[in-house]
């Protein structure tokens, strides 16, 4: 087997070292903050300090790329001389290998020509180390894209939950220190210093999720915010095939909600019925007019989403001319994206033997198990909810509520019919949580067995990392495949749980603090509950907007720990689901564009949301000055970040380090060298 380095010892020990220190550079930032937040409370220096610290690790990961691999490697064998070719002018050559569109390569020649026309570069150079830079700057405006989106969010939840004229003035730190976490994702910082296509369709879609949040920030788009959106759809396409499904099905499915949203119907008081039809009937007339049922997310059961999804089909049925004028640019990117597919006779361009689309829906397990292992810092209020359990059962509790009694109206009201009596007792009840999850349970287990595939590249390639993750998990033990469905249900829960933000399951006497909506027992635009029978002496919802106004005052986590709508995170799972379950190959990269998404979505967290009782473990704080400094932080900031952080820059190092430092050489079983003695690396 070859030596894995090459050169003196003393160079490779100066890489190595530089490679470190720069790789370090994150957690020395982030515990600076910590220790001194006093000094960053103006948002704008966290976007410079940020950008600077992400130039820094992007520009030094991609020297020491070019610098110990200087020719192209893997796919960048296909990339980077078909790129080559463009830079040539010729446009009409076309290698049959690459299976994406061309959208990289005119990138790669369109930037640096407007540079070099406008005097800021003097020459270009093809090769690869410059094409290369190229995904250091996507990198960049990835990053800063990522920024205007999470603040846009904000500022639409804000906007929905707290008052229709009020907007946010500062900047978020939450969204600065979330869009450098974006850009400090293993996988995208890794393909950052190589040619490949993830982090300039990643980019692109961003640039397209971005316009999306611009036009639901509007009663009406304009025309010329619709030509906007087909010309940024197809660029998104011109990236990468599969990014119709985030264009077409997620975004144009949340312009379609939002069409129905805006119609805001006057809102009308709920009769007492006591048939099942009657109670059928208003609700589904309350719905045909755009009164749909669309809790938060952190306030929404099973029985919740099946009245979601049932209101807004309902509604975009009956206002159809309003949802297509909304929903137009997205259908005409769609029908483009057919178009090609008939013209080019398939979704891929080249190799279309090996990238057939098969229905392999175990990448619907795959996924949240990903997300889990990427995101494990976000999870830290679970884990702060299971000490807190463990001390009550040491801890007797002296201050139980005594629950209120209800008020009997029985005897004052018409008795209600059987069918609605139990349909009422049913979802009024939470019975639908035994049947969801034994469902669950019992589908994954099918799915496992009649549909587990394994493509050939997998097998085959042992530079992948996911190679070995099949080699000694999945291909090891057929029981291995079934229990790995327990990690595949508890990653689901909990990055369901971390998007819907604090819930009243883990609230406890905070609650107030976790979201607007607690003001009030449900909150009335967006409830309509088809089981839900009234009540002659229901008292009328309290009004939050002044309380909300009040809380928003001076923390600096007001504007970011606000839930998204459910229908936000269904139409989130369909466009996951479309646009993995076609794909036979298990690869990492196509998880980075769901991911983000997910990321962006995912509220902020303080301390005291999921801090359960008050004789809780952080309230020892007083006792210790330094620990009472960090617990303090830790309420106006959101310290998963800087464990996120950390956690990022810990396998960037690792995943970097054997990249660069751990070649080996292809070996038959006879022994015999492979691929011509060339050194191959481990990647994802």
């Amino acid at each position: 087997m070859a030596s894995p380095t090459s050169g003196a010892p003393d160079t490779l020990a100066s890489i190595k070292s530089a490679t470190w220190v720069a790789s370090a550079v994150p957690i020395a930032f982030v515990l600076h903050m910590m220790l001194f937040r006093n000094s960053w409370n103006t948002s704008g220096l966290l976007r410079i300090e940020f950008t600077k610290l992400l130039a820094v690790a992007a520009f030094v990961w991609l020297g020491k790329v070019s610098e110990i691999v200087p020719e192209p490697y893997l796919d960048e064998v296909f990339h980077i001389p078909q790129a080559q070719r463009y830079c040539k002018g010729k446009f009409l050559e076309w290698d049959d290998k690459i299976t994406t569109p061309p959208g990289l390569y005119w990138i790669s020649i369109l930037i640096p020509q407007a540079a070099k026309s406008s005097g800021l570069i003097a020459s270009y150079a093809c090769d690869p180390e410059t094409l290369r830079a190229t995904n250091v700057i996507g990198v960049f405006v990835l990053s800063y894209i990522a920024l205007l989106c999470r603040e846009a969010i904000e500022a639409r939840l804000h906007q929905a939950h707290s008052h229709p004229s009020s907007s946010i003035s500062a900047a978020s730190q939450y969204a600065a220190h979330t869009a450098f976490n974006i850009g400090l994702f293993p996988l995208i910082f890794f393909f950052s210093g190589l040619y490949y296509t993830d982090v300039i369709s990643t980019a692109v879609v961003l640039a397209a999720f971005l316009n999306h949040l611009h036009r639901i920030g509007r009663d009406q788009s304009s025309f010329l915010s619709d030509v906007t959106t087909v010309l940024v759809g197809l660029c998104s396409l011109a990236m990468r095939q599969t990014n119709v499904f985030w264009v077409v099905v997620f975004m144009g499915g949340l312009e379609a909600v939002h069409a129905v949203k805006s119609l805001r119907p006057k809102a009308i008081v709920q009769p007492y019925m006591t048939s099942l039809s009657e109670q059928l009937l208003f609700f589904f007339k309350r719905w045909a007019v755009g009164h749909v049922h669309d809790l938060p997310l952190n306030m929404a059961y099973p029985e919740d989403m099946l009245f979601i999804a049932v209101s807004l089909i309902v509604a975009a049925l009956c206002n159809p001319i309003r949802i297509i004028r909304q929903i137009w640019p997205y259908v005409t990117v769609l029908a483009a994206f057919a178009g090609f597919v008939a013209w080019n006779g398939g979704v891929v361009l080249g190799d279309k033997s090996n990238h057939v689309a098969t229905i392999h829906l175990p990448q619907m397990l795959y996924i949240w198990a990903f997300f889990g292992f990427f995101s494990l810092p976000l999870f830290v209020p679970y884990a702060i909810l299971a000490i807190d359990a463990a001390r009550s059962v040491f801890i007797s509790r002296k201050d139980k509520a005594t629950p209120k009694k209800k008020k009997d109206n029985a005897a004052s009201q018409p008795a209600l019919s059987l069918p609605l009596k139990l349909f009422a007792f049913i979802f009024n009840n939470r019975l639908l949580w035994p049947l969801y999850l034994a469902t669950t349970f019992v589908l994954s287990g099918l799915v496992v067995r009649f549909n587990t595939i394994i493509h050939p590249f997998t097998l085959a390639d042992n530079r992948h990392y996911m190679f070995y993750v099949f080699r000694y998990t999945i291909r090891r033990a057929p029981w291995i495949r079934y229990f790995l469905i327990l990690p595949y249900t508890a990653s689901r829960w909990l990055v369901w749980g971390t998007l819907s933000g604090c819930t009243s399951l883990i609230s406890g006497v905070h609650k107030d603090a976790c979201s607007a909506y607690y003001h009030s027992c449900r909150p009335s635009p967006f409830i309509c509950d088809p089981f839900v029978v009234a009540d002659a002496e229901t008292p009328t919802t309290k009004n939050s907007k002044e309380e909300t106004k009040k809380d928003a005052k001076l923390d600096p986590l007001s504007f970011s720990t606000e839930p998204l709508p459910t229908s936000t995170g269904l139409i989130f799972l369909l466009a996951t689901s479309l646009s993995l379950i076609t794909a036979p190959l298990v690869e990492p990269r196509y998880f980075i564009i769901p991911w983000v998404i997910w990321r962006l979505l995912v509220p902020a967290w303080r301390l005291h949301d999921h801090q359960a009782r008050e004789d809780s473990l952080f309230d020892s704080a007083s006792s210790t000055s330094v620990w009472c400094k960090f617990v303090n932080f830790c309420r106006v900031y959101d310290v998963r970040l800087i464990l996120e952080t950390i956690w990022f820059a810990l396998i960037n190092i690792i995943t970097g380090y054997i990249f660069l430092y751990k070649p080996y050489v292809w070996k038959a079983e006879d022994g015999s060298i492979l691929d011509g003695g060339r050194l191959q690396r481990f990647m994802w």
